[in-house]
């Protein structure tokens, strides 16, 4: 398993278990993540989930060299992890993202569909997907209900990365801490979470979710289609074969 899961008093912990490729998104740690997710969506003890990174980094985005000329796997990686995401979104327990090192791309897409983020200001964030010629769409619904649609604008045709201070003043993480403090401010956060009423917090997500649009499968299915189709078109995989022989 590429997802490693504990739970203590109502809080479980999920953290991504591939530290050796800073956590990149493979098909197998992305079917095991939706795995693991469902598991708590059905735990009746579940009160607070923290969605973490083993090693250095959160989550280094997808994994593409794991399929290179492989356009297919890479659309079908896509969209497993548009379903990975609205599962995290629409669990009706809070969701905190505890994010160290880098959480680029689909990892930081991981990041904005939690509830809370909290990172420290030396970490590397953002969407470097027009960059490689990639089209961001499954992570663009999430980003827009995270920093309004305007921001979200601006960050994805800009490309690029920015530090964790810089990400927290627009809008991607919810508090900034130093590294060394992550752990302790996500279990504080956790515990207060934990205090608050199960059926009020249910509801009130779940009313969240509908307002934002968060319960709209249609949307997030095209998404999927528009960067799996991107991806497997010429410049993409041009600018990705030059992006890996560097």
């Amino acid at each position: 398993m590429l997802v490693r899961a504990h739970s203590s008093h109502g809080i479980v912990t999920l953290d991504l278990a591939r530290p050796e490729a800073r956590n990149a998104l493979c098909a197998e740690l992305i079917a095991d993540l939706g795995t693991a997710v469902d598991a708590v969506a059905i735990d009746a003890s579940a009160r607070v989930l923290i969605l973490g990174g083993e090693g250095k980094s959160f989550c280094a985005g997808m994994d593409l060299k794991a399929v290179a000329d492989d356009p297919v796997a890479m659309g079908d990686m896509l969209r497993a992890l548009s379903r990975v995401s609205r599962a995290i979104r629409r669990l009706s327990i809070p969701t905190i993202a505890r994010v160290q090192g880098a959480a680029i791309g689909g990892g930081c897409g991981l990041m904005v569909v939690c509830d809370f983020a909290i990172t420290h200001p030396e970490s590397k964030l953002g969407y470097p997907e027009v960059d490689l010629g990639i089209c961001p769409a499954v992570v663009a619904p999430w980003l827009m209900k995270k920093i309004g649609a305007g921001a979200a604008r601006a960050m994805l045709l800009a490309g690029g990365t920015m530090s964790g201070a810089e990400g927290f003043r627009n809008g991607l993480a919810t508090q900034l801490v130093a590294e060394s403090e992550l752990i302790d401010a996500a279990q504080t956060l956790a515990d207060r979470l934990a205090k608050g009423g199960a059926q009020a917090l249910a509801a009130t997500k779940h009313w969240l979710n509908e307002l934002d649009g968060s319960l709209d499968d249609a949307i997030a299915d095209e998404a999927a289609e528009i960067s799996a189709r991107i991806i497997a078109g010429d410049e993409a995989q041009s600018r990705l074969r030059a992006a890996w022989k560097r």
